[in-house]
């Protein structure tokens, strides 16, 4: 999907969060179970942000038209390479409502858990917030 991938290429992050729909689920690479809503998936996302560096996608694969997009990815936690992919579906009005990641080696995804669980109660924080404006 060109505009996510150009949301994220640019660092843009709230033009990211506007191609999720509500309902977005997000499922991580490093744990179990999926995240529903747009407040905690928008929360991960800048998380990595923060996590990854060096970030660049590589390749997109899918049809431009189509609902089913992949953007193969290449980043470093630490001093660890990660490839990685991201799989994105989008619904009927063309928001992301599927977001899939995945990742290797083990030894990338290992780092990447331990440097997002160590931010996972500030993502907790973040997306409560945004659930829950003042």
């Amino acid at each position: 999907m060109r505009a996510f991938r150009e949301a994220v290429e640019a660092h843009d992050l709230d033009a990211v969060v506007e191609l999720l729909a509500e309902d977005v689920v997000f499922t991580s690479p490093v744990v179990f179970k999926p995240y529903t809503g747009r407040a905690i998936t928008a929360a991960i996302l800048r998380a990595v942000a923060e996590v990854f560096e060096d970030f660049r996608y590589v390749r997109g694969i899918g049809d431009p038209g189509g609902r089913d997009h992949a953007l193969v990815f290449t980043a470093r936690v630490g001093d660890r390479r990660i490839e990685g992919c991201d799989f994105l579906h989008v619904d009927d009005d063309g928001l992301i409502d599927e977001l899939t990641v995945m990742v290797r080696p083990l030894s990338g995804a290992q780092a990447l858990a331990a440097a997002m669980g160590a931010r996972f109660e500030q993502i907790a924080d973040a997306a409560r917030a945004q659930d829950n404006p003042a």
